[in-house]
């Protein structure tokens, strides 16, 4: 069975020249996303050539008032969406492995809901904290995590299908308790809440930068070192086993790091919906190849999150929409999209 499975070269190129074309496009996805992140801090009130950022950001502190704009506003801000899209493309990757299922996000199966109760909560008991509503983000990821795994485990161990099932049912429930966290809450913390829940990225300082990137080093790290038994556990844990891969250990490992990722993102950014259901399946897509795409799953998840904040703040008609309204209106018509291709399976 060894030989056979080694044989297929699973880690290869099906075609030739394939490699090159990942590399390429990889490539490109990361370009794409410096090049949306230039455009963010560039264009806009205050604007600043690419010449004279570049410069800017290189020569040290800012002479200017449109400088000291863009460092001290524009910039945080842009690295808190890079940070936090790459945290939820990673999360989704890693989720839709596990689970091996397009659907089985984050979002859609109930943890980034958990993580918005915990900061909801505190938000709604003590007011307006970075750090707390990050405290409480990643408490109320894990907690529901904890929550969904103990429902959906039995005896003969962890079903997919019942882990997004139990997921959806869990992420139900969470949504109503949100509701009544904001009904029942003082009103001046509630109206707070209710805007943190729309998902976005203003007002973002460096403290919320720090918070998404360290949990983006902290995790990243240990998931491309578990990339190879992720893609191995896509095939069925009975030949991840026999290929040598402690499947009870990269589980557990890559479980508990998919959902501190979701759950501190969003803490820094609110919730941003169906950036982790579409950016792994866009990669893999453009990426090709078996298992998941790490580091093509972090880069297109930090495209599509620039991608949507300049949208939403840049188009002809000034409306500002948070990034999270966005991402889940577009999202919607990606996931119906998904659905009506993969048909009554």
């Amino acid at each position: 069975m060894r030989d056979a499975i080694h044989s297929m070269a699973w880690w290869r190129p099906r075609v030739a020249g394939a490699a090159p074309r990942a590399a390429l496009a990889g490539l490109a996805l990361l370009l794409s996303a410096g090049i949306l992140a230039l455009v963010a801090l560039g264009t806009g009130s205050g604007g600043l050539s690419l010449g004279r950022m570049l410069d800017m950001l290189a020569s040290g502190p800012p002479a200017t008032s449109g400088e000291q704009l863009i460092l001290g506003f524009r910039l945080p801000r842009v690295l808190t969406g890079l940070f936090v899209g790459a945290a939820l493309g990673v999360s989704g990757a890693v989720f839709q492995s596990l689970s091996r299922n397009p659907l089985g996000s984050p979002d859609l199966i109930g943890f980034t809901t958990g993580a918005a109760s915990g900061a909801l909560l505190h938000i709604i008991l003590y007011g307006p904290s970075v750090i707390g509503a990050a405290g409480g983000a990643a408490l109320g990821g894990l907690l529901t995590a904890a929550m969904v795994w103990l429902l959906a485990y039995r005896r003969g161990g962890m079903s997919a299908r019942r882990l997004v099932l139990v997921g959806i049912g869990v992420g139900a429930m969470l949504h109503a308790v949100n509701g009544l966290l904001l009904v029942k809450g003082d009103l001046d913390h509630a109206l707070l809440a209710n805007l943190w829940l729309s998902g976005s990225l203003n007002a973002r300082t460096w403290t919320h930068a720090w918070l998404a990137g360290g949990a983006l080093a902290l995790c990243l790290p240990l998931v491309c070192a578990s990339a190879r038994g992720l893609a191995l556990l896509e095939m069925g844990d009975d030949l991840a086993n026999q290929l040598g891969v402690p499947v009870a250990r990269v589980r557990v490992t890559m479980f508990f790091c998919a959902v501190m990722l979701a759950s501190l993102a969003t803490g820094a950014a609110g919730p941003i919906a169906f950036i982790a259901l579409a950016a792994p399946q866009l990669a893999r897509r453009l990426l090709g190849g078996a298992g998941p795409s790490i580091i093509g799953s972090a880069a297109m998840g930090a495209c599509l999150v620039i991608g949507a904040d300049v949208l939403g703040q840049r188009h002809p008609w000034q409306l500002n929409l948070p990034i999270g309204k966005l991402t889940g209106l577009l999202g919607g018509l990606y996931l119906i999209w998904l659905l009506l291709r993969r048909g009554p399976r």
